[in-house]
This record gives structure tokens, sequence and C-alpha cells, in this order.
């Protein structure tokens, strides 16, 4: 008899501390728990702030959950973030994609649309007075690369180079990280580096500024196709609050006020429904040039 009241105090003791456990965390969603959206640096950091804003608003206000946005310092702060449950929902791009799946189980739900293709290029940057006419020149140049985690601006385009027989990470003088695609066709064009990578055609993306870039900035190269980037989730995420920001974004990707927000954050044109095999092609180009992501991962 003293056995079965003692069972049954314990179990009455552990449901009352799941109940408060689950009392004491806010609901996600909500002002106290707010679903985080974070985006990599991979422009200008105030437009970008501004443009997730934005659309942390009009998500917001098309579900009825609190959304808070942020720019991680760097590329991979944002994947880390999402694997810490410091951020919710990630903006990645490709080779952080990749990675944040092998480490996290981060998974994609959203692919980006630009100029009505959901996958794009990488391309060598050079002054158009440089001499450089071709990837062999720029051995002894200076280099200018975006971020050891940017695929456009640093992974794809070294195994370009690697498959022309250049190293490089033995074959230029210097090189420097200029943490966005914007800072480095600025760098080019100041003649800070003698080339630079970056996603095609992110010159465009200066010209407000610098008119006259496209002049004195010319593609040496372009790299073979890469899958966009993308919108994904935390490997937890609670799947009926998944759907509904997912269904918000798509609509409001059709609305003009969405269209131009998208625009200004990563001069995206739409978004389009994906699954993480979408990613598999990129995979095989990476572990045909040696690149392990399970290695990376660890």
């Amino acid at each position: 008899m003293k056995r079965n009241v003692w069972l049954v105090t314990v179990v009455v003791l552990v449901v009352v501390a799941l109940l408060l456990t689950s009392c004491g965390k806010p609901k996600l969603g909500t002002k106290d728990n707010p679903v985080v959206m974070s985006f990599v640096p991979s422009g200008n950091t105030q437009e970008i702030i501004a443009s997730g804003d934005t659309l942390a608003k009009m998500i917001s206000d098309k579900t009825g959950l609190v959304i808070k946005a942020n720019v991680g310092t760097d590329f991979a702060a944002v994947r880390e973030a999402m694997g810490a449950g410091k951020a919710h929902i990630g903006w990645l791009n490709t080779f952080n994609y990749v990675l944040a799946h092998e480490k996290y189980g981060i998974d994609v739900a959203l692919v980006t649309v630009r100029f009505g293709s959901t996958s794009y290029k990488g391309q060598i940057l050079v002054r158009a007075d440089s001499g450089i006419k071709s990837l062999s020149d720029l051995k002894g140049k200076v280099m200018c690369w975006v971020d050891p985690n940017s695929t456009s601006g640093y992974i794809v385009p070294r195994i370009m180079l690697k498959a022309n027989g250049i190293d490089p990470d033995k074959d230029f003088s210097k090189t420097i990280e200029a943490g966005s695609h914007n800072n480095v066709v600025t760098q080019v064009y100041n003649g800070d580096c003698d080339a630079g990578a970056t996603y095609a055609d992110a010159r465009s993306s200066v010209e407000k500024n610098l008119p006259d870039v496209k002049q004195k900035v010319v593609v040496l190269a372009t790299t073979t196709d890469i899958p966009n980037d993308n919108v994904s989730f935390t490997k937890d995420f609670p799947p009926e609050l998944r759907t509904k920001i997912v269904n918000a974004l798509l609509d409001i990707s059709k609305s003009d006020k969405g269209k131009e927000a998208l625009n200004k954050l990563y001069s995206i044109a739409g978004l389009e429904k994906a699954n993480d095999s979408f990613y598999d092609g990129f995979r095989a180009q990476l572990s045909k040039a040696g690149i392990d992501i399970e290695t990376l991962a660890k």
C-alpha cells in the first residue's frame, strides 16, 4: 500500500514539474518568445536590416505571430545561431545551408528566384584597365573574397581556379576578406584588389553609388551554375507555424510591397517551395572538388 502511494506521488510530482516547465516558457511566436528570423550580411547591411524588418512585419500581419528580424555578423554566425536555437528561420546562402543541414538538421522550405531562375553563377571581377585578360594572369595578384562561407564569393570560384591550374592558397600575393559582395566590387573598383569574387552580377548592387562601375570593373570569368539561396527552418520548428510562415511569404512575394522588400533585401524576384534534394547536385560538385561536408560539419 505504501509503495503504491509512493508511486502515485512520484507520478504526480513529475506531471506537475512538466506542466510548470511548459507553462514557464512562453509560446513561440509571442512577444515574450518571438520567432527569430536571421539574414546573412551579403550586401548593404542597413538595407538588409530595413528590408528584413519590413518582411517580419508583413509576416506578422498575415500570421499573427511575433517575428523578430536580425542580421548576423557573418555567414557562419547565422548558421550557428540556428544550430544553438537562437534563431528559428535563416535566409541562408547555398554553402551554409548544406553545412547547416548536415550539422544541425536545418531544413529548406523556400528557394529564391532571380531572373526567372532558381540558380545563379559566381564571377571573378577585375578592373578594365588592369591588363588581366585570363585566369592565369591572376597569379601574383591581390585577390578579394567575400567570406570563407560564401558560395559564389569564395567556395565555387576557388573550385574554378583550381580547375584552371591556380592554387588559391598559394598563387596570390595577398588575399583580403571583404565581408560582403558589395565590398568586393567596391574594392576592385578602387584598386584595393586586383580581382574579386562575387555572385553575378553584384556590380548592379553598387551602381547607384558608382554609376560607372560596369565600365571600370569587368567580368573576367564566370562559374558553373549554383543553386540559389533559401529560407530554412530549424529542425524542431513547429510544423503548423512553419506552414503559416511559408504560405505568408509566398503571398508576400506576389504583392507589390513584398516584391519591393525582397528586391531590396537580396535582389530577389520571387520564392518557390523546395526540399533538401534541391541541393544534391551542389553536394556532388563539392565532393568532386574534394570538399567533404561531413568533415566540415564536425
